[in-house]
């Protein structure tokens, strides 16, 4: 299993090169490469120029850090046809950058419109079906999560997708901090991960509170909430951990090995209070580790 920082924050803050050492610095081996504006922004097409690319590069050289993955957000579910074949080109670009780093996994989200389902779902087959022989011919894993007001929230249905397919080159990612989205609610972390069962590749760790109980956000007007939700350390909010943990473990998550991308990715996910990172980020690895590698 490697166990990655996805370095959102990071990239806000410093260049390239500080972030790829201060993540060294945590104790990590693994980054996740989150939308970063000069290589993989949020919607647009990729960029990845020369002079981005040496600094990356000598950055992961100096560091023996790797990019175990890359996160992209398209709209590949449209909702309008010129948005779907725009991220389908953005997808073709993303994959050629991928594998000239030698990266075999990109973590994605279904994106869409909630209040347009029947065509985003059927914009986002069509984009897969287009999309899914380059993903084979270039060996790449796709990994599908749920976001928050994506077309589909909810994580039985988002692993209905997913395992549709039946591919080798398309699994699943969960979430923690989208959890309480994904069964509206419930918190029932255990069946979720059962549910993914083999085809769970990836998991995002991180907290959140549920935003289904009254209060816990103060929101005006009351009511708006389509997609608020936290990305704080374990134990500040109200996800459950040791469920989690303990499912993992019964899964022999950690000891997972796929046939396109190799290991199962951990993926600490913090977003929320830069200013506790130096201590959260390597707390979070050092749990991960004890609670998924030492028992």
């Amino acid at each position: 299993m490697k166990i990655a920082f996805d370095v959102d924050v990071l990239a806000k803050q410093m260049s390239i090169n500080d972030m790829v050492h201060q993540v060294a610095d945590w104790g990590y081996k693994y980054i996740e490469q989150s939308p970063h504006p000069r290589i993989n922004p949020f919607y647009k097409h990729p960029l990845f120029s020369r002079e981005c690319e040496a600094e990356y590069r000598k950055a992961l050289a100096e560091t023996g850090v790797e990019i175990s993955s890359f996160i992209v957000v398209y709209r590949w579910s449209g909702p309008t046809e010129e948005q779907r074949k725009m991220a389908v080109a953005n997808w073709k670009k993303i994959v050629e950058i991928a594998v000239n780093m030698g990266v075999q996994v990109i973590n994605t989200e279904l994106s869409g419109d909630p209040n347009q389902q029947e065509i985003c779902n059927g914009m986002w087959f069509r984009s897969v079906d287009e999309l899914l022989p380059l993903f084979e011919k270039e060996g790449i894993r796709v990994e599908i999560q749920s976001h928050p007001y994506d077309f589909c929230e909810l994580n039985n249905e988002t692993c209905d997708l997913v395992k549709s397919y039946r591919s080798d080159n398309l699994k699943y990612v969960y979430s923690a901090p989208h959890g309480f989205f994904y069964d509206q609610g419930k918190g029932d972390v255990r069946s979720m991960l059962k549910y993914a069962g083999e085809d769970l590749s990836h998991v995002l760790f991180a907290d959140t509170m549920n935003q289904t109980v009254d209060c816990r956000y103060i929101l005006n007007p009351p009511g708006v909430n389509a997609t608020i939700h936290q990305h704080c350390g374990l134990g500040e909010g109200e996800v459950d951990f040791a469920g989690i943990f303990e499912t993992l473990r019964e899964m022999n998550f950690a000891n997972r090995s796929f046939k396109v991308g190799g290991e199962a990715i951990a993926c600490v996910s913090l977003f929320g209070y830069p200013e506790k990172m130096a201590k959260q980020a390597p707390e979070t690895r050092e749990r991960i580790e004890r609670e998924l590698l030492s028992k």
